[in-house]
């Protein structure tokens, strides 16, 4: 057994009891499925047991996380993200200036847009503070091997001392996700047994136990990373006399070679280069015709689509606040029909009837579809199957999972909550799949929409905000807003509660007490 492991077999023994999450977690629909934990995750961070550090160089003598300076300087694995997030950071400076002349952009305060300040990363003060444990086993069908994925997920926080003498520490907006394979074939317990999918889904549903991704191993640490996914909060611009108060959200990923032990730039799974795509034509007839194929389409209405590498984008920049529309998101809008046309516009990848005949053809084919039953719900699912478009609906700003801010003195209700509406809600379906896994049964990797969960969960959610209580997402024509939309039928609200618009949005609205 290699050290790390031994490491942090040392640390669940240390821990014993803590290591359940029935006695501690704070939230309910996440048991089994999520570390969420306040002093669980302080302890792990404490001990350098799950550094970022420690996890990529596991034979390193120290016992402390490294800070942020020491870290990228350190680590070769690494070399390849600050100049790559440098570079995603001149682009997005270069097409601000070009589209607003008028505006400043920089670091601090004093600026129209407010910059992110790209010296934390290589600051002494700074380093990243692990914020919460997630099992994404209900990703298994990117790859049935690796039974899905557990992903350790870090917030970025500086650290000051005060004028008395005590310390001080402060998260700043970005994550860092470090993405392991939940399983290797070769993998075995303790008795020399293999472990199977089914084991790693038992211990995650028995306590919340994580030893499934670095308990007992026969094979090189490394062969169970996968990638590091960044989402940096590259800019703020307060409200002012010129536009209302916008953030925007750098997303990047980073695949893990373990031939070359590093981590090289990617592409980021099923984000449509929308501008590229439109730019070429050869290159958009093929994307349509790829996407609207009965079979991709099975997939891309059951959430389980995986979109090929030669349509998609290195980067994205997710901006928020958005609105309820899918057509008003960014970035698929311009692939459908509607938008206005003129100079320098390109007609729409997918027309109203593209959609149309390809729903018929599935159809004759024998596909039933679950959530794409309309021309507005295949341009929903356009924009939420992306990276961008996920973490635009129902997030915490631009993140869905910033973790709980263990690191303050006294938290408030803005950073005791561990994640978005969009992540809670989707925990029974996780539920459900690591428990079909557990049972050694085949699961359903389906899922609905990111704005409301699938109606595997209804009864526990019933009355919440994450399915038909106050604050739900809903569909107006079911409030005789127009003509029921058949993607959206179900979208409805808890008696008492009447589905109300809420922006500007002629489909969705939310769920709010009848008024006179």
């Amino acid at each position: 057994m290699s050290r790390a492991p031994r490491i942090l077999l040392a640390a669940i023994l240390l821990f014993g009891g803590v290591m359940s999450l029935s006695a501690a977690e704070n939230a309910p629909l996440a048991r089994g499925t999520a570390i969420t934990d306040p002093d669980l995750l302080r302890k792990l961070d404490q001990s350098d047991v799950v550094s970022i550090s420690r996890l990529l160089q596991p034979e390193r003598n120290a016992n402390v996380p490294l800070t942020s300076d020491l870290l990228f300087a350190s680590l070769p694995q690494l070399n390849a993200i600050p100049p790559a997030i440098d570079a995603e950071f001149d682009r997005y400076i270069a097409q601000h200036k070009a589209a607003s002349p008028g505006e400043t952009i920089g670091v601090g305060e004093g600026f129209d847009v407010q910059l992110f300040d790209r010296a934390a990363l290589k600051s002494p003060d700074t380093r990243f503070v692990l914020a919460g444990i997630v099992n994404r086993m209900d990703r298994a069908y990117v790859s049935e091997e690796s039974c899905g994925e557990i992903r350790l997920i870090y917030r970025l926080a500086r650290f000051e001392t005060r004028p008395d003498g005590s310390n001080t520490a402060t998260r700043l907006p970005m994550t860092f996700n470090l993405v392991m394979k939940a399983h290797d074939t070769r993998q075995t317990d303790g008795d020399g047994k293999p472990v199977t999918c089914a084991e790693v889904a038992r211990r995650w549903l028995d306590n919340g136990d994580w030893q499934g991704l670095l308990g007992s191993r026969t094979v090189p640490y490394d062969a169970m990373i996968d990638r590091i996914e960044t989402n940096i909060q590259i800019s703020i611009a307060p409200k002012s006399a010129l536009h209302d108060f916008r953030s925007d959200y750098l997303l990047k990923v980073f695949k893990y070679d373990a031939a070359t032990r590093t981590f090289e730039e990617s592409t980021l799974e099923n984000q449509i280069d929308r501008d590229r795509i439109l730019a070429d034509d050869a290159l958009r007839r093929d994307f349509k015709a790829w996407l609207l194929a009965p079979a991709n389409l099975r997939e891309f209405d059951r959430g389980t689509v995986l979109i090929p590498d030669k349509f998609l984008a290195k980067a994205a920049v997710a901006p928020t606040p958005a609105g309820l529309d899918a057509s008003a998101m960014q970035p698929e809008f311009g692939l459908m029909q509607g938008e206005e046309k003129g100079e320098g516009k390109s007609d729409p990848v997918f027309t109203d009837n593209d959609v149309v005949g390809a729903l018929k053809q599935a159809a004759a084919r024998g596909i039933a579809m679950e959530n794409i039953r309309s021309v507005a719900g295949f341009q929903r699912r356009l924009n939420d199957v992306t990276c961008s478009g996920c973490h635009q609906t129902r997030g915490i700003g631009g993140f869905h999972f910033p973790g709980v801010d263990w690191l303050a003195d006294r938290p408030s209700n803005a950073t005791i909550v561990p994640a978005s509406p969009h992540f809670v809600g989707d925990q029974l379906r996780r539920r459900d799949i690591l428990t079909a896994f557990a049972a050694g049964k085949r699961p359903d990797f389906s899922r609905g929409f990111a704005s409301r969960p699938q109606t595997r969960g209804s009864r526990e959610l019933a009355g919440t905000e994450y399915q038909d209580g106050w604050g739900a997402h809903c569909s107006l024509q079911n409030a005789g807003s127009g003509t029921p939309d058949k993607s959206f039928t179900s979208w409805t609200c808890a008696k008492g509660l009447t589905c109300q618009a809420a922006a500007a949005s002629s489909r969705i609205g939310m769920c709010f007490i009848k008024t006179r």
